[in-house]
């Protein structure tokens, strides 16, 4: 990207300068890409001030001592409504009033939809321009109301003598005043009149008016406050909050232009996150419909705890359901509902039906423990020699314990130093393996101490607390049954804040301390939840902003235009870090705008970060079917590093990247409990952009220096350290590895092409014979055949007859009538040569499979008295037989009649083939000349290695009887040489690699055996499969060298029939092979820019795959820009500067990444649960 292109285009920055004002005063257009009236100016203007004008008549009553203030709110608000009304109904009216005219296209499209025509300060096109209306009737209804209510509320909360009564300050009271009604104003325009495009959008498209609500909303928010201070007197905490909200009220302008403040729909799932995650202690979830239900269920624990009389029943309650709501409940319920394909009968049943067992089994357990602890241990405060300070002390020991056995398990402690005791340099799975076994026996140590141990000594610690003598406590409802949960749900978080707690008792055991005389053990652990996930959120945020800052100044393209922000950063620092600090405690993305360090606070967001189901949207291409192959596998590796802890702490809106060959996987973690995470999996692009490929090869960069470089010290340093992806383990799965080959020297090679010949009149047998042997019917006709002891009588192709005469010149009429356009020049050729096979298949005719036609006639009739029908002309095929003397009017045709034979074997009919395929569409001497290259001794030892059927006679004598049956092996002649000179279309030629190709493609060469061909579709995917499976027989043959006899021939086919697939990549076949996981995959292709021909070999195999965590802030962050960019900013520019390739931030792969319509992943897979046991 040149350093001069702008962050925005010419025609962007215009729209942003329009859009922004707009956007900061709630709606009105005062800035116009055009001249427009003055009273389009004066109009905004007067509905903008309007709600003022109404508040302040209330006001000034109020001050007048003529109404009460809550009369003054009732008619403020009244007026409101009636105005409201008046101007959606005016909208409504202008709507319904405009007539469509069509008018003609313009060259400037952005131009015709932005101008509008004016005719009149109350015209109808005045109206739709001020006053756009909504799309709902119910909406219209609900916000007129709202307008009103908003209008009278406000009112009251800004009221002089009520502002006076908080601060005490004339010049305060002023102030507030006059920018609290134009923060009023902004909300009530955008509420009825026009509502602005926010810069915090969540939603793609509004479908159902969500966004008018926000302002309002927020200023609906900011009076409740005030509402409760005046009804619930005495309570100062609450008089603070409200005389902060009041300064904050006249800010709200600000935040809504910057994006601070989210959209209701974001604002609603985050809330509940946040609840359910640190009020609750319950996890994000991997849907919206969960989430909901989720919440829904663990208010309701807190608040039946809250009533529950017996202290034994709270604790014995709080243990229970904080066990099994931490657990996958809903996923239990479906597999116990459905039933596994892929799994024999009961098998899955079965193993929930275990599963089952160990929870409750857990469960009861649990429980006694809890009652056991709770009614005989004795309660006091903790102390050096308390049960409780024992049990700590087991925590603080379990905490280390499996503090290091985590570590171990991953290529990196704390990112930054190489762990010793991880396999070095792996790059095979077998010595991979054989090096990660004592790992594995330390993962499963691990998972006992982390799923078993931990949390029933959380719960011993919990129940011996002094604080659960309380029972009436709201805090305690709330801190008790959170804590209970946790244990189960984030057990590792649960533990390290259990310690804390621990320690700060040790260290600080005075009762005259806030923290031990106010506070209940639940709440300090909630507070101390908070902190923890904060602290981890601040520390990311930080390391984002260092990063970004490093890849701005280290980037030389721009570096003139990014010295000034990087030096502005480092003298204003501290605001800086005020700002990281406001994210963190808003846990909102950190938004480097263009991924600049131009940093703004994001609005909140759920950890999905987009607001569309996971998994339902993907940009589908040729390509995911390697994904959709490779995802189970990958789940089943991810199953076992996730539960050794290979991964690090598991946490919702984590971030991985995988990586193997030209693939890129990115995971992404949902939702965690006891034993159980929800992901999701996407798969990006794998042909690779300039981009893309500068960053994947800094992927690669870190991977090898972390799994496959040798270090000569124990604990190196990762290089990398700066970079947002960090190492953590290498993945075995099964999965295709790609190989490409250029076959120069092999399919250009004269010798070989000229065994190809000879080699496809063997390759054609053998798939025939198969291919008879196998049908479905021919077991049926067994039965028959050993019953009946006769055979039917059969036609004998052409091939023995001995019909006219055919002139010497019929062979060569067959060489001179081949297409000029089907040429070795064009080794594609034009799209009508490429479909030519294809387009006159539709236009044939079926020749019933009764009436054979005579070679040399141009109209043949059928045998006897039965088939009187003829087989109908072609224009074509008569313009090419030549030779034959016109036939006069009226008089009679000579017929020459096929005689009816029978064959020699009785078994035969097991191996004959279908009747259409016997039919004759070559001249006899044609036929007889090459009948002699047909391969009689290797047609004897395909047939008789075959296994058909089964028989009580000896199946070899069977065998050798059908061998010797002479009417068969020409039924064979027949197909097999017209097969032959189909795919050749002439003889005595060596095929060029050209032909190779398009006839491999499935673009034969004209002859007259073309139309026989096509018309009879199996025939014709056989003789395509045999010419394929020639090809790679020849590349084999050059490879591995020649063949040396008809049984490693036949093993050879074998082969290429169970473990290949060959044919082409754009296949259907090509797509259900990978998926049914064929071992082998081969295409031929050819390369125009190098001009050479290219062989793809995909190999099913055990690899590995090289998996590293991702900076979440840094994803959350870039992906916030992503939709500030692309939502509100519309820059959609592909060469934009927010989507360049950068090494350090892989800011073009987490564009990728994104949901689409913003991101464009080929792959995203439904929400995976994943069993940690």
């Amino acid at each position: 990207m040149s350093p001069d292109v702008p962050l925005l285009n010419d025609y962007k920055q215009d729209f942003f300068l329009k859009r922004f004002p707009q956007t900061v005063l709630g709606g009105p257009r005062f800035k116009l890409g055009y001249c427009a009236p003055p009273y389009i100016y004066v109009n905004q203007t007067v509905l903008f001030l309007m709600p003022w004008v109404w508040g302040g008549l209330g006001t000034l009553l109020y001050q007048l001592g003529i109404l009460e203030d809550y009369y003054t709110a009732a008619l403020s608000g009244g007026l409101m409504l009636f105005a409201a009304i008046i101007i959606q109904f005016t909208s409504l009216y202008a709507r319904n009033k405009s007539v469509t005219v069509e008018r003609m296209l313009t060259t400037d499209i952005l131009a015709e939809e932005d101008e509008h025509d004016f005719t009149s300060c109350a015209g109808t096109e005045t109206i739709k321009f001020l006053i756009p209306g909504k799309k709902y009737i119910a909406n219209t209804v609900l916000h007129s109301f709202l307008a009103g209510l908003m209008c009278g509320l406000g009112t009251w909360y800004l009221l002089p003598n009520r502002i006076s009564l908080l601060y005490g300050s004339t010049g305060g009271t002023v102030l507030l005043f006059v920018f609290g009604w134009m923060t009023l104003c902004i909300g009530e325009y955008s509420l009825i009149v026009n509502t602005a495009a926010e810069t915090a959008t969540f939603q793609t498209q509004d479908t159902y008016e969500i966004t008018p609500l926000m302002r309002p909303l927020y200023i609906f928010l900011f009076v409740s406050v005030d509402l409760a201070h005046r009804f619930l007197v005495n309570i100062p905490a609450l008089e603070q909050v409200n005389q902060i909200l009041h300064i904050l009220f006249i800010f709200l302008p600000f935040l809504w232009a910057l994006g601070i403040l989210p959209p209701p729909d974001s604002l609603f799932l985050w809330a509940m996150e946040q609840v359910l995650e640190f009020g609750l202690g319950g996890s994000s979830m991997s849907t919206h419909l969960r989430l909901l239900i989720m919440f829904i269920i663990s208010a309701g624990t807190a608040v039946t705890s809250y009533f529950i009389p017996s202290t034994l029943g709270v604790v014995l309650f709080m243990t229970g359901l904080g066990f099994l709501l931490s657990l996958n409940l809903s996923e239990m319920c479906h597999r116990v509902g459905t039933k596994s394909k892929a799994l024999p009968i009961g098998s899955e049943k079965q193993f929930t039906w275990k599963e089952c067992l160990f929870y409750i089994i857990i469960l009861v357990l649990a429980l006694i423990e809890t009652s056991l602890l709770h009614h005989f241990a004795g309660f006091s405060q903790i102390s050096k020699n308390s049960p409780q300070a024992v049990v700590g002390y087991v925590l603080m020991m379990l905490l280390i314990i499996l503090w290091i056995l985590r570590e171990i398990q991953s290529v990196c402690i704390f990112g930054i130093f190489r762990n010793p005791f991880y396999p070095k340099d792996v790059q095979t799975v077998t010595l991979f393996l054989e090096k990660r076994t004592r790992l594995v026996k330390i993962g499963v140590v691990r998972r006992i101490l982390l799923n078993l141990v931990s949390p029933f000594a959380m719960i011993a610690f919990l129940s011996l607390d002094s604080s659960l003598q309380g029972l009436h406590s709201v805090s305690v409802s709330i801190g008790f049954t959170r804590a209970f949960r946790m244990a189960w749900q984030h057990t590792e978080n649960a533990l390290l804040e259990t310690v804390i707690v621990s320690v700060v008792h040790l260290f600080i055991s005075s009762t005259d301390v806030w923290w031990n005389r106010s506070v209940d053990t639940g709440i300090r652990l909630l507070l101390v939840g908070i902190m923890r996930d904060r602290l981890i959120q601040f520390i990311s945020k930080l390391q984002f902003a260092v990063t970004v800052l490093l890849a701005s100044w280290t980037e030389k393209k721009r570096r003139k235009s990014t010295t000034t922000l990087c030096i502005l950063n480092i003298v204003f620092s501290p605001f800086v870090l005020v700002f990281i600090i406001f994210s963190t405690l808003l846990s909102s993305p950190l938004l480097p705008l263009f991924t600049l360090p131009l940093f703004l606070v994001g609005f909140p967001r759920p950890v999905q970060i987009w607001p569309g189901a996971v998994g339902t949207t993907a940009c589908v291409c040729a390509d995911t079917v390697y994904y959709d192959q490779m995802v189970p596998g990958l789940t089943t590796a991810l199953q076992a590093a996730m539960a050794a802890g290979s991964l690090g702490l598991l946490l919702p809106g984590s971030h991985y990247l995988g990586r193997f060959q030209d693939r890129l996987i990115w995971i992404m973690i949902l939702e965690c409990g006891y034993t159980y995470c929800c992901i999701n999996i996407k798969g990006l692009e794998l042909q690779e952009t300039s981009c893309h490929t500068a960053e994947a090869q800094r992927v690669d960069e870190v991977f090898q220096s972390a799994f496959e470089q040798e270090y000569s010290r124990v604990c190196s340093i990762n290089e990398h350290f700066g970079n947002v992806l960090t190492p953590y383990s290498v993945l075995p799965v099964k999965l295709y590895s790609d190989a490409r080959n250029v076959l120069s020297g092999i399919i250009d090679s004269h010798d070989n092409l000229k065994e190809f010949k000879g080699d496809l009149i063997k390759v054609l047998v053998w798939i025939l014979l198969q291919y008879c042997s196998r049908r479905p019917h021919v077991q049926e006709v067994v039965h028959k055949t050993e019953n009946k002891g006769q055979a039917s009588l059969i036609i004998l192709p052409a091939l023995n007859t001995s019909p006219q005469t055919q002139s010497p010149e019929d062979s060569d009429s067959l060489n001179s009538e081949i297409l000029d356009d089907w040429s070795d020049d064009n080794v594609f050729g034009d799209e009508p040569t490429i479909r030519k096979g294809k387009e006159e298949k539709d236009q044939l005719k079926v020749v019933p499979g009764v009436n054979f036609p005579i070679p040399g006639s141009v109209e043949s009739q059928g045998v006897g008295e039965h088939s009187g029908g003829t087989v109908p002309e072609n224009s074509l095929y008569k313009s090419v037989i030549l030779g034959y003397p016109v036939v006069d009017k009226g008089k009679q045709k000579d017929v020459a009649y096929i005689p009816l034979v029978e064959f020699s074997c009785s078994h035969s009919h097991l191996l004959r083939l279908p009747e259409e395929w016997t039919s004759s569409c070559l001249p006899n001497s044609k036929m007889r000349e090459m009948s002699s290259l047909f391969p009689e001794e290797w047609y004897q030892f395909v047939l008789k290695q075959l296994e058909c059927f089964h028989s009580e006679e000896d199946t070899s004598s069977v065998l050798e009887e059908i061998a010797k049956d002479r009417v068969l092996k020409d039924f064979y002649v027949h197909a097999v040489m017209t097969c032959y000179f189909s795919l050749f279309g002439v003889d005595n030629m060596v095929p060029s690699p050209g032909h190779i190709l398009r006839v491999y493609s499935g673009v034969l060469p004209w002859s007259l055996a073309l139309d026989w061909l096509t018309e009879k579709p199996e025939l014709f995917q056989l003789a395509l499969k045999a010419f394929r499976y020639t090809l790679k027989l020849m590349i084999d043959k050059a490879s591995l060298g020649p063949i040396e006899d008809f049984k490693e021939l036949t093993n050879c086919l074998e082969e290429y029939e169970t473990d290949w697939y060959i044919g082409l990549v754009s296949d259907e076949k090509w797509k259900e092979a990978i998926l049914q996981e064929k071992p082998y995959l081969f295409s031929l292709g050819y390369d125009p820019n190098m001009g050479v021909y290219t062989g793809r070999v995909l190999t099913l195999q055990e690899l590995l795959i090289q998996v590293g965590k991702l900076n979440a802030e840094a994803v959350k962050g870039q992906w916030a820009n992503l939709s500030w960019e692309l939502l509100y900013a519309t820059n959609d520019d592909e060469e934009r500067y927010s989507i360049q390739a950068h090494p350090l931030l892989l800011r073009n792969l987490t564009v990728q990444a994104a949901d689409p319509p913003l991101g464009y992943p080929i792959y995203s897979s439904k929400p995976l649960h994943i069993h940690l046991y």
